[in-house]
């Protein structure tokens, strides 16, 4: 008898044949995933036209060209450009919803949701403030884009200089057609030193930074830590989603600046394989609010105990810097009026949802140039034409490993990325930004150095920006 009930024990406890044979081969995404992928068509289009002056041609052939095939693309589906609006639409004639996106001054592109029409466009959010004082073409660089001639200096080999921008652009000779880089600028004691664009590509020319937004983020919100108007250690303070009936027992209230800067909140991760079909892909391409997705997560582990590269986390920082600030007008200034227009970044346009929630996790678009000056500011630590910008204390914040990453090796630091700890080729203190499609600034101290590469790489990614840190210090004798 005691044999018989372990046989029907272990019969129990083993799994049926029939059931070990399930499995989930639905996707249950698929309309998200359409929607998401015509709002990304509408969005690079719109802000192609209209942000970049790019031509349809260019728009299609590099800035699309990670769409390809994918559900509800421009292969299957037909457009509408209205440039007296300046707005598209995408998917006209077919049972997807048609995505629109629209031209905004100041702000550039906002995409609208899927039951908005044109007729929506006039209730967008918009920032008229006049451009900075001067013309930057007769203003010296770094402040305007003048550029002066002067010696070229004599610790640096112009022809290997040379061959790491070659390396940079014949991405062929390096296995791989799909990286394409547009432009790559190497500043050495404020000088620029290597310049050089693709075809149909200049120095006005403004692309999508993509995660590269995230570290010209974290310098907004260091501004107001400097001045007291928000602290990196204490409760962000939010009424989280889904409301709980006692709010002071909501384990979220514990997560603080700090963890969501160093991408380890705690909270259930969403961009992990479904960027494009829900979390913050909604909010970026569909017209969700990117503030009520990012305080709508579950707290899965103790803030701070666990890395995982999040959207949200960033937006909820941007979040907070928008109640620190706690005015609508002004907080839409604030990029501008803080940073940009001091430090000569004239063109650089921070994106918006249609809630006039800035998306500082991706969306802005700026010039090469803008981004050297952009870490100018960081190699000249924090000062600008003698005025401080951002404090020591600060770039030291973003510079220093984030603790979660003290096992994965030391790689991310406050929305800037480390020399992780295995790479012993380039100096350990060099510190990057990065984006999606390969864009990269990347602050060498050692050697008084900014590097920028901007891409719209494809298909295999993967540009690697330490290997190209490394090519340019082959020029420095001594290296």
């Amino acid at each position: 008898m005691k044999k018989l009930s372990s046989i029907l024990l272990l019969l129990l406890l083993s799994p049926s044949p029939g059931l070990a044979q399930q499995k989930e081969t639905f996707d249950y995404w698929q309309f998200d995933k359409a929607i998401i992928w015509r709002g990304v068509q509408a969005f690079m289009m719109c802000n192609g036209l209209f942000t970049s002056n790019r031509t349809l041609e260019q728009i299609f052939d590099q800035e699309l060209a990670y769409v390809r095939g994918r559900p509800g693309t421009i292969e299957n589906a037909d457009f509408l450009i209205d440039s007296e609006k300046r707005a598209v639409a995408v998917g006209l004639s077919d049972d997807i919803p048609t995505m629109r996106a629209a031209y905004r001054e100041g702000l550039g592109c906002i995409i609208l949701a899927p039951d908005q029409t044109f007729d929506q466009i006039p209730e967008l959010p918009i920032l008229k403030t006049p451009p900075p004082e001067g013309d930057a073409a007769s203003i010296a660089w770094p402040d305007g884009d003048l550029l002066q001639r002067s010696r070229w200096p004599a610790e640096i080999d112009k022809k290997a200089l040379q061959a790491a921008g070659q390396w940079a652009f014949d991405r062929k000779a390096h296995g791989t057609t799909e990286q394409v880089t547009l432009s790559l600028i190497v500043v050495h004691k404020g000088q620029i030193l290597l310049e050089r664009y693709t075809e149909g590509v200049d120095y006005h020319t403004k692309t999508r930074t993509w995660s590269t937004a995230k570290s010209i983020a974290v310098t907004l919100i260091g501004m107001l830590v400097d001045q007291g108007k928000l602290s990196l250690d204490e409760p962000l303070g939010f009424d989280w989603l889904p409301k709980a009936r006692s709010p002071q027992t909501d384990p979220r209230s514990k997560i603080t600046l700090r963890h969501v800067l160093n991408m380890s909140s705690g909270l259930y991760p969403v961009d992990n394989g479904l960027e494009y079909a829900t979390g913050s892909g909604l909010a970026y391409w569909a017209g969700a609010s990117s503030v009520r997705g990012a305080r709508k997560r579950a707290l899965i582990r103790a803030p701070g105990t666990n890395w995982d590269y999040e959207n949200y986390d960033t937006l909820l920082a941007v979040y907070a810097m928008k109640r620190a600030i706690g005015n609508d007008q002004a907080y839409l200034e604030f990029p501008r009026s803080a940073l940009l227009d001091k430090i000569g970044m004239r063109n650089t346009v921070p994106g918006v949802d249609r809630f006039g929630d800035f998306i500082m996790s991706s969306q802005i678009y700026t010039n090469a140039r803008d981004l050297a000056r952009f870490g100018l500011l960081y190699l000249n630590g924090g000062v600008w034409n003698g005025q401080r910008l951002i404090s020591e204390k600060w770039i030291e914040f973003v510079r220093t490993p984030a603790p979660a990453t003290q096992d994965r090796g030391n790689f991310y630091g406050g929305q800037w990325w480390l020399v992780p700890d295995n790479r012993t080729d380039v100096p350990s203190t060099a510190y990057s930004t990065a984006g999606n499609r390969g864009q990269y600034v990347i602050v060498v101290p050692s050697h008084d150095l900014v590097i920028v590469r901007r891409g719209l790489d494809f298909g295999r990614q993967g540009f690697n920006r330490w290997d190209l840190t490394a090519e340019v210090l082959k020029a420095f004798s001594g290296h």
